[in-house]
């Protein structure tokens, strides 16, 4: 039994607590009251990225050097009955894996199940807020009450907590970044909310941002079918251009990188990235 699988055996019984739009989710600056000061994201050796990232059962890990190019998917604002099963439909079709960033009220016992079965594919549930409200006009009470409600109905019905967190609008401040012990995620995205965006277009702009290490920034909202469409299309044309789908877990195990989790100003587009932006 090699190192890494004794490690996953380990880790498979062990709660993970690993850190887990709309609007100006397009890889915009946030908005934001006061001005980050940003750290490059800490490397870490293999073996340290390995232990980090054993911690979980919903991931088909593999040894970090395996990887090749690699892209993490994410889609906001679910989940729901209509739109998220379509984007799991095509996510199985291919083999591929996504993260989905939830928000606590869209969870229902319905919704719940669309939910467990991204779990069970091997997705990622990450937190988007209970309400998408403007986090940064919040205190640090309310921050973190929007966090905890929905990272336990994440855990209620998946056994598992949010890793990441994407913030409703990214509209971030120093008291968010204080408040959430979970790595800040953006994304390059294409303004997929706004439907005058063509699937078309939606297709041309993810593939000129298309990058290895990069974060994809989509919506499954319940009507956002031009979204599906444009998956139709992106997602082989990805694998085509050597891409591997993973989560975000991955995406970092991947490159040897640990997120930050702390008060570090940073959201990260690119698990690579040396600056905020």
């Amino acid at each position: 039994m090699t190192a890494l699988k004794r490690l996953l055996l380990i880790g498979g019984s062990v709660m993970a607590l690993l850190a887990s739009g709309c609007g100006s989710e397009d890889g915009s600056a946030p908005q934001s009251s006061e001005t980050p000061v940003t750290e490059a994201p800490k490397v870490t050796t293999t073996a340290e990225a390995v232990t980090t990232v054993s911690n979980t059962t919903q991931h088909p890990v593999k040894e970090a050097a395996e990887y090749g190019k690699v892209i993490a998917l994410t889609f906001d604002d679910g989940p729901n009955t209509t739109c998220t099963p379509k984007v799991l439909d095509l996510l199985e079709q291919y083999g591929a894996r996504a993260s989905f960033f939830v928000i606590g009220d869209n969870i229902n016992e319905s919704s719940a199940e669309v939910m467990k079965r991204a779990y069970d594919m091997g997705c990622e549930i990450n937190n988007h807020s209970r309400t998408h409200s403007y986090m940064n006009k919040m205190t640090a009470e309310e921050i973190k009450a929007e966090i905890k409600y929905t990272s336990d109905l994440v855990e209620k019905y998946t056994g598992e907590p949010t890793r990441f967190f994407r913030p409703p609008y990214i509209a971030v401040n120093q008291t968010m970044f204080d408040s959430i012990d979970l790595p800040f995620i953006n994304g390059k995205g294409c303004n997929d909310w706004e439907d005058k965006v063509s699937a078309e277009q939606r297709v041309e702009k993810v593939l000129a941002q298309a990058e290895d290490g990069a974060i994809i920034l989509l919506h499954d909202q319940a009507a956002n079918f031009q979204t599906v469409q444009a998956l139709e299309t992106l997602i082989p044309e990805l694998q085509k251009q050597g891409y591997e789908l993973v989560t975000l877990t991955e995406l970092f195990y991947a490159k040897g990188i640990e997120p930050k989790s702390d008060s570090t100003p940073i959201i990260y587009s690119n698990c690579m990235q040396e600056t905020n932006w």
